[in-house]
């Protein structure tokens, strides 16, 4: 047959029973559109969560006090709750360990804050000079918390974009402005460039304020929430976590590396676990799209069938005016693989039009990667030749005279 012919009699056969058709590509288009909708919204939570990882730090290593506990299902407790870290752990990490560019001491909790009759319950971070190079924090206005600040103890702080304006008004300038954490007075020296976060990780829901004045003022004592070191290289940073665990096993006497008071993450360790959750997270949400796949190509077979049936007497006058086999079945399996391109196309457009949808509430920046759209579109081909497979070999075999005498 031309493909010519080919194509006019598929576009006759399809138009022949147009709600019969719509149907059956509409399958095809909910499987389609699935697949690429949810592998996007998965790509974008992959993508999203990194950024926010990455955002914390650049070659970040993180000290937490506190033995890792295994409870229940395998949840950890335990880690960041005990008295284990203090200034000069910090301090020996400075010194004794190659291949650190910088160590920041903090001490963090959460405190009502007020301000001139306005008041907000957010973070309170006790950091030294040398969070902003390791937490890539720029600031905004003023200055950030100094070494000789931290030395003194002095009650000063800087704002996060978030908290200055639940305190000040929306971009108010607040150098030099007076806030209240614990009924304790602090001045303010300077705001930082917005980050974006939400929830208790909102990096612009925070007030920062030297260390030993968080420790003398706020938590009565010489003890660390955490200590945040920066490696020299990303290719360093297991080496460095390492030798820091040694050092501090070392300092606290432990001689069991199972038994420490402490416990020592790795930015890239934390990068990994998130992309492995993430993949895995993406690959059960394309999972759930094949499946409706799964049934669209069904769908197909089921109308390729009825229409085989319906169209028995023509195929038996076909094959005697001289059709052969190969012809019929090539027919019939065109057929089904233009209801699924049809489909697979429409698919791909509303696949994209979601993506696009969700891009637009802000709830998260999906990501529609070329390669799912080439998968979609050739996994929709062959649905079409899979289950038209069945239909156009069933309508070859047909005998001539049997399919002329068919009622």
């Amino acid at each position: 047959m031309k493909f010519n012919d080919i194509t006019h009699e598929t576009y006759t056969a399809l138009m022949a029973n147009k709600v019969r058709s719509g149907l059956t590509i509409l399958g095809i288009v909910i499987g389609i559109s699935s697949v690429i909708a949810m592998v996007s919204i998965g790509t974008g939570a992959s993508n999203s969560i990194s950024s926010s990882i990455e955002s914390l730090g650049s070659n970040l290593i993180q000290i937490s006090p506190g033995a890792e506990q295994m409870r229940g299902f395998g949840a950890t407790s335990g880690r960041g709750n005990a008295k284990t870290l203090t200034n000069d752990d910090a301090k020996a990490i400075a010194l004794e360990v190659p291949n650190v560019k910088a160590v920041d001491s903090q001490v963090s909790s959460r405190y009502q804050i007020t301000a001139k009759g306005t008041n907000t319950n957010t973070s309170v971070t006790g950091v030294t000079a040398n969070y902003p190079q390791i937490r890539n924090i720029e600031v905004a206005e003023g200055s950030f918390i100094s070494d000789t600040q931290n030395n003194s103890a002095l009650r000063v702080a800087v704002l996060g974009p978030t908290t200055r304006d639940d305190l000040f008004g929306e971009n108010a300038y607040v150098i030099g402005k007076s806030i209240r954490i614990n009924k304790l007075e602090f001045k303010v020296v300077g705001v930082t460039v917005a980050k974006g976060g939400t929830g208790f990780q909102n990096q612009d829901d925070i007030i920062y304020i030297p260390v030993r004045s968080a420790q003398q003022y706020l938590s009565g004592d010489q003890y660390l929430t955490t200590i945040a070191v920066q490696a020299s290289t990303s290719e360093m940073m297991t080496e460095v976590q390492a030798d820091i665990t040694a050092l501090l096993l070392d300092r606290h006497k432990i001689k069991d590396p199972t038994q420490a008071d402490f416990s020592v993450l790795n930015q890239n360790d934390i990068l990994s676990t998130a992309s492995s959750v993430t993949s895995t997270l993406t690959y059960l949400l394309a999972a759930i799209g094949g499946i409706s796949l799964l049934v669209g190509g069904i769908g197909i077979m089921n109308m390729m069938l009825t229409t085989v049936t319906e169209r028995t007497r023509e195929i038996g006058l076909r094959k005697a005016i001289g059709a052969r086999k190969s012809d019929i079945s090539t027919q019939f399996l065109i057929e089904a693989v233009a209801l699924t391109l049809i489909g697979g196309v429409i698919g791909i457009a509303l696949g994209w039009l979601i993506s696009y949808i969700v891009n637009l509430t802000g709830l998260l920046t999906t990501s529609v990667s070329l390669s799912s759209v080439l998968l979609a579109f050739g996994v929709s081909a062959v649905t079409g030749i899979v289950f038209g497979y069945y239909p156009a070999r069933r309508a070859a075999s047909l005998s001539p005279i049997d399919a002329l005498r068919y009622e």
